[in-house]
């Protein structure tokens, strides 16, 4: 059974009258790799920096190890931070940036000698594959190596958790990705807690033994990745983690739904009879089959090209899906659709209900970029507080 390390409870704050946090509570386990996931402003940072101990919660409860740790420091907290913007120093090299804090700390209450210090540093930098590096420059290092030395940086006091605030953020993809596979390995290496926190679910979902999906200040949902992707608890959720079709429907009877005055099979109970739910349907989950042979018929109106598949958006009356598939497909092509009952996936209603899951036109995001008199909206609170 995990060991509890860390426990918030309910936990708020606010900054200039905008709600941040909004009675938080999340216990986060000993050697546990959990990220905080969700869009700008939700509270992901301030939720993090709160465990720092950079910020004090306007109410609430941090504890460490069942001690209240409120009023400690962040220097005397066994805490160390990774950031986006690594902050090495360009004029030490990569040897003298990890050993920096061994230096100017006393660990344990006691001085350590040159030589336990050469030899944790060496010790960080063949976990982090940077073995060799110790006198080169850091800024002769690629974006991917700086982050790494960032990391050694903090690990190398053997803090029991590390937090890491959208370290890959500055990164190109492709080192993003590599750099996912060195994180896990870090942490499998170094067997402490990591506490990650990032807006981009594929990041969360490949790295995270837990994911804590937060909007507007609360926490949505916490569970394994693959528990959030398969089970999301309402639309935000379900529409964040990946793509999906969300639709109205209406229980009809355990494991039978009605969508589109048709009734599908699905795995899903515990709802009363004829009660209105939200019903997702991932795109992958679609089958385009002939028309004789589909549950439901519509019409493609477009095809776009993502190198494994193709996204087809097919409209079924006036609900434009969103299908994901290797079948090559015309656009005005009428077409029907299978759906197998494990690839149906029921939600009671919410205040997100409505909001996500048609795909009849682009994204706000996209939007915006194409209204030359769009101007971006101030930071929000959270951001603002953290930029410097």
């Amino acid at each position: 059974m995990s060991k509890e390390l860390i426990r918030l409870s309910e936990l708020t704050m606010a900054f200039d009258g905008e709600v941040v946090l909004d009675s938080i509570n999340l216990v986060i386990n000993d050697k546990e790799f959990l990220t905080l996931l969700g869009p700008s402003g939700c509270g992901k940072t301030t939720t993090l920096r709160i465990i720092g101990g950079f910020v004090t919660p306007a109410s609430g409860d941090v504890y460490f190890d069942g001690v209240r740790i409120n009023d400690v420091p962040p220097y005397k907290r066994t805490v160390n931070t990774v950031f986006q913007k690594y902050a090495l120093f360009p004029h030490l090299n990569v040897f003298e940036n990890v050993a920096f804090g061994l230096k100017i700390n006393r660990h344990e209450g006691k001085k350590l000698s040159k030589q336990e210090i050469s030899s944790r540093v060496l010790e960080m930098l063949e976990i982090v594959s940077l073995k060799g590096f110790e006198y080169r420059d850091v800024s002769s290092l690629s974006g991917g190596q700086q982050q790494r030395v960032a990391i050694a940086r903090a690990l190398v006091n053997k803090p029991k958790v590390l937090l890491l605030d959208e370290p890959l953020g500055a990164l190109d993809m492709r080192l993003r990705k590599d750099m996912q596979n060195e994180l896990k390995r870090i942490h499998e290496a170094m067997g402490i807690t990591f506490i990650y926190v990032t807006h981009d679910q594929e990041e969360a979902l490949a790295m995270s033994d837990t994911v804590v999906v937060m909007d507007a200040g609360k926490i949505q949902q916490i569970g394994t990745p693959e528990q959030i992707y398969n089970e999301p608890v309402n639309a935000f959720v379900a529409d964040f983690i990946g793509e999906s079709n969300i639709v109205d429907g209406t229980m009809i009877s355990d494991g039978i739904v009605e969508i589109f005055g048709r009734k599908f099979k699905c795995l899903d109970t515990g709802f009363a009879e004829n009660a209105p739910v939200d019903v997702v349907i991932r795109p992958e989950d679609v089958d385009i089959v002939d028309v004789k042979d589909g549950m439901l018929t519509g019409t493609v109106t477009n095809i776009t090209f993502k190198g494994v598949h193709y996204d087809v958006i097919v409209d079924f009356k006036g609900f434009k899906w969103l299908i994901q598939t290797t079948d090559l497909v015309t656009v005005g092509a009428y077409i029907g659709i299978k759906i197998d009952p494990d690839g149906i996936h029921i939600m009671s209603k919410s205040d997100y209900s409505g909001k996500f899951g048609d795909y009849s036109s682009y994204s706000a995001e996209y939007d915006e970029i194409s209204d030359v008199e769009y101007e971006p909206e101030e930071e929000s609170a959270e951001e603002e507080m953290y930029e410097a």
